[in-house]
């Protein structure tokens, strides 16, 4: 067991550490070649902190652990909102922008909802994986329409974050290596996360969903937790809530879709997941509605509220699933 559990930590690590350079590459990458602050935001840095849910679910597929790639998402998503945004909420009160509220938020609840449709009848096909492909197109479209309109201020935000003195000292080789590097790490970390989580969940005698939804997610989760509490403690977090929402998204729909289409047979979705877990997240994904709707903030009670209900959750599948 203490075998697994390091393979994990290292797992873990290495997602970390490749998600970091796939994401500061490619964000100097596309700064260097003039796009939109904002669509690098919601498209390079939410897609780039996604890569280790992406590397995961692809080897997960690849060895028939279709459970563990799904759980990863359904319980990645719950942590990005209740627990991250929820504790980002509850060190500082948190104002949304009017795109997290047009675009970002009726996004989340549809991806949540067309999940749970597909995986009713216990299996998500390649047809529904390519569906779930066009829809993150379609919101990549979005992205960049409502980029062309984008404020002053996250202009601003990005320019303190990736300053052009910063992109200046950077070549564009060596931010294509930094992609290159990131991609490599990351799909490494991949392959040693599943191997040694399916071999715990074998000692633990648990499902692979129970651990994709808890410990697998968790950590992929990590690249989202440090940019979140790192741009409030900064007082900068209009791109980072931007990045954690779209990350969401991108998720189900490019994540999952891409995952979905790699076994022939497509990938098996388990009882629990179909009857809990992803209803439990299109429930989180429309409880923001309210919260985010009224007075356009989550307030410091808000968000001590979604970190108590990501307890409550996170109690009840170590209590009913081990």
């Amino acid at each position: 067991m203490i075998h697994a559990i390091v393979w994990i930590a290292v797992g873990f690590a290495a997602l970390i550490a490749g998600a970091e350079l796939l994401v500061r590459g490619g964000v100097a990458l596309a700064a260097r070649l003039g796009i939109s602050p904002l669509l690098i935001g919601l498209t390079v840095v939410a897609l780039g902190t996604s890569s280790p849910e992406l590397a995961v679910g692809i080897e997960a597929a690849i060895q028939g652990n279709g459970s563990l790639a799904i759980g990863n998402i359904a319980g990645t998503n719950t942590v990005n909102i209740l627990l991250i945004l929820g504790l980002s909420a509850a060190l500082q009160p948190l104002a949304l922008q009017m795109q997290t509220l047009r675009l970002e938020l009726p996004a989340i609840v549809i991806a949540a909802a067309m999940l749970l449709a597909f995986a009713w009848d216990g299996r998500l096909s390649r047809l529904e994986g390519l569906l779930l492909v066009a829809m993150g197109a379609a919101f990549t479209l979005a992205v960049i329409r409502l980029a062309r309109q984008e404020s002053l201020q996250v202009k601003l935000e990005f320019a303190r974050e990736f300053g052009p003195g910063r992109l200046a000292s950077r070549q564009a080789a060596t931010e294509m290596l930094l992609l290159a590097l990131g991609l490599i790490i990351i799909v490494v970390g991949a392959d040693w996360l599943v191997d040694s989580a399916v071999e715990l969940a074998r000692i633990w005698n648990v499902s692979d969903a129970f651990i994709g939804l808890t410990i697998v997610a968790i950590g992929t989760s990590a690249p989202e937790l440090v940019t979140t509490i790192m741009s409030t403690i900064r007082g900068e977090r209009d791109i980072a809530i931007g990045n954690l929402i779209g990350s969401s998204v991108y998720n189900i729909f490019v994540i999952l879709g891409v995952t979905c289409l790699i076994p022939a047979a497509g990938v098996e979705v388990g009882s629990h997941l179909v009857r809990i877990d992803i209803p439990i997240m299109l429930g989180v994904a429309l409880l923001c509605i309210p919260v985010f709707v009224s007075g356009r903030q989550i307030s410091r009670i808000e968000g001590g509220l979604f970190v108590s209900a990501y307890v409550a959750y996170l109690s009840y599948l170590i209590v009913e699933r081990t």
